[in-house]
């Protein structure tokens, strides 16, 4: 989802210049733990169960950092975020890496000065309404009221749309997933927008989720992926080269079934030995082990498997891979060489 990089930005800006510095690897080896901060529950992509056990697609990415730097996927301690609070708890130490649905803009990168570590999932906004309304198109809400996250880029993409094609709209704010859906399902607002992925996620959850109808249109870009304070290269470079780990995996034919066999010895392939850590050190480079990207892999398996277990199409979400199939089948997921 999309975040207000206006409101507060040198406050964030500032706490996030304060903590350029700081060595998270070591303060992450040093408590034990990973202190990951995610959404606040957006179903296949980060929520808690009965019990309180966080699970998902973005959840897994925290698993997987957590395998590589403590040998320990469950070595997590997840903090909900809103769209209002993510970056100050990015900024300030309060958590040690987002991997939360947030889209990587310019000014967030370079004024907010955090470091975007990749894309896990490549979005663009949409909008779901009743079936009953009978819309087909989001041309046809003019004067329709919508509910939409506040301190999110959402707000700005959806007065961009209106204006454009000369509507009006009136909007309902709400600051969690949770609130959207309880005010669209209560008939206060006409319209829910956000990334097509969190509307399919949110409709999925709904009793009667055939009643309701995502838009054919796609009015954003929103690269979606984890990030990092800037200045602290080492742990972003941990963060990303974990994304990357799990996207050549899938690419390389490594799987959560066969790892382990592959691990036994070297294979044929060097990029494989290299990574799996049976050639080389690439993990010495990172301050960490030879076998840091193993247990990432190993942790739930690689970037499509964990994509067709949360969201996938044989998920109750069913979402197809289409821009992030592997770049060799049509899409933009793409590792840069492990060498």
């Amino acid at each position: 989802m999309k975040k207000s990089v206006f409101l507060g930005a040198l406050t964030v800006a500032g706490l996030a210049a304060s903590w350029a510095t700081a060595g998270t690897l070591d303060d992450v080896k040093a408590k034990g733990f990973l202190q990951c901060g995610v959404s606040t529950g957006l179903v296949g992509f980060a929520a808690p169960d009965a019990n309180g056990n966080w699970a998902g697609f973005d959840v897994s990415v925290c698993r997987a950092v957590a395998a590589a730097v403590l040998g320990d996927p469950q070595a997590v301690k997840f903090t909900p975020t809103t769209g209002k609070t993510r970056f100050t708890a990015l900024a300030s130490g309060e958590v040690d890496m987002l991997a939360r649905n947030t889209t990587w803009t310019f000014t967030r990168d370079v004024d907010l000065k955090f470091t975007f570590d990749g894309v896990n999932y490549y979005d663009g906004q949409g909008f779901m309404v009743p079936k009953s309304l009978g819309v087909s198109s989001a041309k046809e809400l003019d004067g329709a009221t919508v509910c939409i996250q506040t301190g999110t880029t959402t707000e700005l993409n959806l007065a961009d749309f209106f204006r454009s094609n000369n509507m009006k709209y009136e909007p309902v704010p709400i600051e969690t997933n949770a609130e959207a859906q309880q005010q669209f399902l209560s008939g206060a607002c006409d319209v829910y927008t956000t990334d097509r992925s969190g509307l399919a996620a949110t409709r999925a959850a709904f009793e009667k989720p055939g009643d309701y109808v995502i838009l054919p249109e796609t009015i954003s870009k929103e690269p979606l992926g984890p990030l990092t304070r800037q200045g602290d290269d080492q742990w972003s470079d941990i963060v990303r080269w974990t994304l990357n780990a799990l996207i050549s995996a899938e690419e390389l034919g490594i799987t959560s079934a066969n790892i382990d066999e592959m691990a036994k010895a070297k294979t044929k392939n060097p990029e494989i030995n290299r990574i799996l850590g049976t050639a080389g050190d690439l993990g010495g480079m990172l301050g960490l082990d030879k076998k840091w990207a193993y247990r990432a892999i190993k942790a739930g398996g690689n970037y499509g498997e964990l994509f067709e277990k949360y969201i996938g199409e044989k998920t109750a979400i069913g979402l197809a891979r289409g821009l992030n199939a592997q770049w060799k089948k049509g899409g933009l997921i793409y590792s840069p060489p492990f060498r």
